[in-house]
């Protein structure tokens, strides 16, 4: 199965939060999930730590290398950039990441959060998001019990699942 590829600066280990969410399922494809995960105007439709999305430089509304876009998530109002964009594409997985950002100085949180969609053997699709962060607001996540960024992504890859269940009906 493939990995994450990460940027200098967010290596999990290295960072001051790291939260990790997997879900292998059947009957679905990357090619289901794609638009679902691809086009973050969505997001808010399945996922409802997830409002607010806007796009800049008149582009959107699906993600795409460098693209710069808007969104609110865990009380954070984040900037983000799209570092990784890559398709789904039989026998390569798709991948999506951005580099997000929120507040400033002490309280800048900087986040690499990052997407891999692999079709498995025998109709199963992998969803693996992991996110690692850095800043004082990071550190406070880290310690939070339970973590708010293991619950709220796994609320998210469900939602994502439902939503592409939900539209193959």
């Amino acid at each position: 199965m493939s990995d994450i590829i990460w940027p200098a600066g967010y290596v999990p280990g290295f960072t001051d939060n790291f939260c990790s969410n997997e879900v292998i399922v059947t009957g679905l494809t990357a090619a289901d999930i794609w638009p679902f995960l691809n086009q973050p105007e969505r997001w808010p439709t399945y996922y409802k730590n997830s409002a607010d999305v806007r796009f800049y430089d008149g582009k959107g509304p699906a993600l795409e290398n460098g693209l710069r876009f808007f969104f609110s998530t865990f009380g954070f109002p984040v900037e983000s950039r799209v570092v990784e964009h890559v398709a789904p594409v039989k026998g390569q997985p798709a991948r999506v990441a951005w580099h997000g950002w929120s507040g400033e100085g002490d309280n800048r949180l900087d986040v690499h959060h990052a997407w891999l969609i692999e079709d498995l053997s025998e109709g199963r699709v992998r969803i693996l998001t992991q996110e690692t962060q850095n800043g004082a607001p990071a550190k406070e996540l880290a310690k939070a019990v339970p973590n708010p960024m293991i619950n709220g992504h796994q609320e998210w890859l469900d939602g994502l699942i439902a939503a592409a269940r939900a539209s193959k009906a």
